[in-house]
């Protein structure tokens, strides 16, 4: 079930740009609100405008996950832990595949063979980089890559795919420009003049936050559960996609 929230935000400014200098802040106490100033001729010759940068956001479940899973290997020399990793990394796929998972979302990571710090031994790395479309099965790959020899899960990131970033993206932004006209109206109102169209608009920020999970304890906590046991549960929490604007109304004299 996909569940949205719509918040908005958004802070407001009422500018004329003349050669004069009368000036009015609008508010006793900028503090406590948006701040508005008006800068105009006296004639009101040039033309005059009210200035809004408002926010919006979204909030929705994600359609996407991507997590890391790694093995690590020490031994005596660096063949034999190159050895150890190319038959540990196999049988991680092995299981990434009975999982039905496209070889096209799992892709090499980290490889590193080094020597041991302090150590006349050698230690391996080998992480895979992989990418869910159902993000309810996060729990179910854990599980599988920890039976399979996985040492570590990190990063495991929900997030949504491209269409969805794009679909969201398109709705924060008209509650950021829907949220800016009720400001410019409001400002105008207050003030007694008439809004007469839109000057210019421009998008400063459209963020995408996705939700990381903490995954310091699942490797360790799916190697021990009992194979009877239910699996490992991941809540993914809520994406949020953020938008901001800046809008240029024209305004005129009421009457």
């Amino acid at each position: 079930m996909d569940r949205r929230q719509f918040l908005a935000a958004s802070t407001v400014g009422i500018a004329a740009a003349t050669a004069g200098c009368m000036d009015s802040v609008l508010g006793s106490d900028s503090s406590a609100g948006p701040e508005a100033r008006i800068d105009g001729a006296a004639d009101g010759s040039m033309e005059r405008t009210i200035e809004v940068s408002a926010n919006g956001e979204v909030e929705t479940e994600p359609d996407e996950a991507r997590l890391r899973v790694g093995v690590e290997v020490t031994g005596e020399s660096a063949e034999d832990v190159e050895t150890e990793l190319a038959e540990r990394a196999e049988t991680l796929r092995d299981a990434f595949d009975e999982l039905g998972i496209p070889d096209d979302d799992v892709e090499s990571g980290r490889y590193s063979i080094r020597p041991e710090r302090n150590g006349s031994r050698y230690e391996g790395t080998h992480t895979f980089r992989i990418r869910l479309d159902d993000v309810d099965s996060v729990g179910d790959v854990v599980d599988a890559a920890a039976e399979a020899g996985a040492d570590n899960v990190g990063r495991i990131n929900f997030g949504l795919s491209d269409e969805k970033r794009a679909e969201l993206r398109n709705e924060a932004l008209e509650h950021a420009l829907e949220n800016a006209d009720q400001e410019a109206q409001y400002i105008a109102d207050n003030r007694g003049v008439s809004i007469t169209g839109t000057k210019s608009v421009s998008t400063r920020n459209v963020d995408v936050v996705p939700v990381r999970a903490d995954t310091s304890y699942l490797a360790a906590e799916a190697d021990v559960a009992d194979d009877a046991g239910p699996s490992t549960e991941i809540d993914s929490g809520l994406v949020t996609v953020t938008a901001s604007v800046e809008v240029v109304y024209g305004f005129e004299d009421t009457g």
